[in-house]
């Protein structure tokens, strides 16, 4: 991504609360707000136009981050709609200064997300499938362009589930690994939490005591992003958790301490990596 100048604006003045962000040289705009302010969200004239909006909160069950991705051509009448869904904690929308998105855009930038959002597997997708729209080549690379502000702004505003991927391969010296069983599984912190890269193992069975790690890992294994394979299971793509205890028990098949499990490869902990460096 290119440089660039954010301009946040605080509403209220809290950092948490009703918030603007624009970029600089950009037609796009962003609306945040946590649900406790979504009265004072519905009441911004700029939702009365084309947009798509963003749900996030906690799964209830699993404690994993869940998002829900949605368009409409007003977006106030159908975030009213949301009211009685009690999983998401916080709003984010985007619209278009000049009012130039329609019906076709939002829904091609909505498809796009959902499909981001899923490869990236670190939040828990509500709604999988999008019919998304085909557009005309140059609208399709003008929306492609849209999206990319968009992605710049979203961690800005405490929606971090598309950042990119950690390149392991350019950083080998940071690699960590959890052991279990003869299998090996490996690693990186990122500055969201911990990442499982692609070609991991994983112990094929899950302990009995395992209730909340057996609900995560066949999550996984439904979206195929944790493929049986012989005596273990592979982790098909990297994958993102909240926190290197997370990614060692998806691996392990039960609670861990991923600061004691994850160890570099001269078997040092990251508690102890992580000490030494403070």
């Amino acid at each position: 991504m290119q440089a660039a100048t954010i301009k946040l604006f605080l509403v209220h003045g809290s950092p948490n609360g009703l918030r603007t962000a624009e970029l600089s040289n950009w037609s796009g705009k962003a609306i945040a707000a946590p649900r406790t302010e979504i009265s004072e969200l519905l009441k911004r004239e700029e939702l009365a136009n084309p947009g798509f909006y963003l749900l996030t909160g906690v799964d209830p069950e699993s404690g994993d981050r869940v998002i829900y991705i949605g368009e409409a051509e007003n977006v106030t009448n159908r975030l009213k709609g949301h009211a009685a869904k009690d999983f998401w904690n916080s709003a984010t929308v985007f619209v278009s200064k000049d009012e130039n998105l329609t019906k076709a855009h939002i829904r091609y930038l909505e498809g796009a997300l959902i499909e981001r959002a899923n490869d990236n597997g670190s939040a828990i997708v509500i709604n999988s499938v999008s019919s998304g729209a085909r557009l005309p080549e140059s609208d399709a690379a003008e929306m492609d362009v849209f999206l990319e502000k968009c992605l710049q702004l979203l961690p800005v505003l405490g929606v971090p589930d598309f950042s990119k991927k950690v390149d392991h391969a350019s950083e080998s010296q940071d690699l960590l690994y959890c052991k279990i069983k003869g299998l090996t599984a490996t690693g990186k912190r990122t500055a969201n939490g911990f990442v499982v890269f692609a070609g991991s193992q994983a112990v094929l069975e899950h302990r009995p005591s395992a209730k909340r790690m057996r609900a995560k890992r066949e999550q996984l294994i439904d979206k195929g992003l944790l493929q049986p394979k012989d005596d273990h299971l592979l982790f098909a793509k990297d994958v993102e958790f909240g926190s290197p205890s997370t990614a060692g028990s998806v691996v392990r098949g039960g609670n861990t301490n991923g600061l004691t499990n994850w160890k570099n490869a001269k078997g040092i902990q990251l508690k102890e990596l992580e000490t030494n460096e403070t």
